[in-house]
């Protein structure tokens, strides 16, 4: 059997179309897209390593009979562009998104109201590819490996290059043929219905109101370094809301401001005077990306907002936590021990060796029964089922819960949020395992 090397797909079949960026251009495209027929690629670009926040600075399509459209939102916006025209012309059309959890809510935060999702990554996973990049998956199912070279680019910088409108088109460009190969291979394996349970469920979550995080400092890289610090943890969260305050105002990346490693240096190192502060170089030098080629060139752009952050604000910052009394100090990570959501499962495995070994044991064959059951239908495990839930089931069983039979397991995993083909399939093999540990 020969191996075919993938073909090329250096830039969009149709050519690489300029962005849209007017209400005259804009409408243009709805009555294309309007006149055309089928499902709708889609696809978005942010500037996360440059700008705050989470906004979307090119989004992509593409139709049958329409072509690609690349276009601008934050200038329509500014132009009082609505795209309630565009959710019109596309009406119940399915839109295909690679990855849809990271576009989806931009798309609904510009005003789009994609009413049918078919999630390319998430087929690749129900079909059992280990690798499911979008890359790899047009080299699988298509045969065709796509130039890309600019993932990491400011995508917030005008004008667009003729390189980055070709990087963007090529998101979209083949996504229409891709579903058609999956669709297929979806159909030939009987998960039909799984898809579409699980593109229903992506939708639905995708385009719900977005939940603000409890103590977004704690995801603070290193942050374990001081699991129980009080007095840096202080420290960490008083750096990182002065450098979300900086950073939103300005509309810079955070981490371009402070990065992680500076804060974690600052708590554990707890400066109290000029002289310890002058110490820490990290907190007195500006940021300086290096990663070679352009893009050291795009982080530059933004020097002269970093060189508006004087070192002063650290400083003072770093006094502010100092001088808390205890009573305000943030409490001790608890990472590892017991949840403080009832029945929420402890996320460390040495945790439930050390101090749970009958559950340890319980979620580790669990475990080896889904890694089966994946194998045998030819899906990834993370699919079959979310890890925590199978963690929240074990953790309950070992409490003594009744969770034996199949009815009360499948009932368990719905309420966990697992889908109904999820709970079908598994909750016999998981109601078995947990029958052999009570009878054990």
């Amino acid at each position: 059997m020969t191996h075919t090397e993938p073909v090329l797909l250096k830039e969009p079949r149709g050519g690489v179309p300029d962005v849209i960026d007017t209400p005259t251009q804009f409408y243009d495209m709805v009555d294309r897209f309007a006149q055309a027929d089928g499902p709708i690629a889609a696809d978005a670009e942010r500037a996360s390593g440059y700008r705050y926040g989470q906004q979307d600075w090119l989004v992509q399509f593409k139709r049958t009979g329409a072509g690609i459209a690349l276009v601008d939102p934050v200038a329509l916006a500014q132009q009082g562009v609505s795209w309630g025209p565009f959710n019109d012309a596309v009406g119940d059309a399915t839109w295909i998104i690679h990855d849809s959890l990271q576009d989806l809510p931009g798309f609904v935060d510009i005003g789009m109201t994609p009413r049918a999702l078919f999630d390319t990554e998430l087929a690749a996973r129900l079909l059992g590819c280990q690798r499911f990049g979008l890359a790899a998956c047009t080299e699988k199912y298509l045969g065709i490996t796509l130039a890309k070279e600019h993932s990491a680019a400011d995508w917030s910088h005008r004008p667009l290059t003729r390189d980055l409108r070709d990087y963007a088109a090529l998101d979209v460009e083949v996504l229409i043929e891709l579903r058609q190969r999956m669709l297929e291979q979806i159909k030939a394996q009987g998960k039909e219905e799984w898809a579409r349970q699980e593109f229903t469920y992506l939708l639905a979550k995708g385009t719900a109101p977005r939940e603000e995080q409890p103590d977004p400092w704690r995801h603070t890289s290193y942050i374990s370094k001081l699991s129980h610090d009080r007095r840096g943890l202080a420290i960490v969260r008083e750096l990182w809301e002065e450098r979300d305050r900086q950073a939103r105002e300005l509309d810079i990346a955070p981490s371009l401001l402070l990065q992680d490693s500076a804060i974690i240096k600052a708590a554990i190192a707890k400066p109290r005077n000029s002289r310890q502060f002058a110490s820490i170089r990290v907190l007195n030098e500006r940021v300086r990306m290096h990663v070679g080629g352009e893009r050291d060139k795009m982080f530059e752009r933004y020097a002269p907002l970093q060189r508006k952050v004087k070192p002063s604000i650290w400083k003072q910052a770093i006094l502010r936590a100092l001088a808390l009394p205890a009573s305000q100090l943030p409490t001790a990570s608890r990472e590892g021990q017991e949840s403080d959501d009832v029945g929420k499962a402890p996320r460390s495995l040495k945790y439930w060796r050390i101090h749970h070994p009958d559950r340890y044991e319980l979620l580790e064959k669990s475990r080896a029964r889904l890694n089966q059951i994946a194998q045998d239908t030819g899906t990834t495990a993370d699919v079959l089922l979310r890890p925590q839930i199978v963690r929240n089931l074990c953790w309950q069983a070992g409490e003594g819960v009744a969770l034996d039979t199949t009815e009360l397991v499948v009932d368990f995993l719905e309420r966990q949020g697992a889908r109904q083909w999820q709970a079908e399939l598994l909750g016999g093999a998981l109601a078995a395992k947990v029958r052999q540990a009570v009878l054990k």
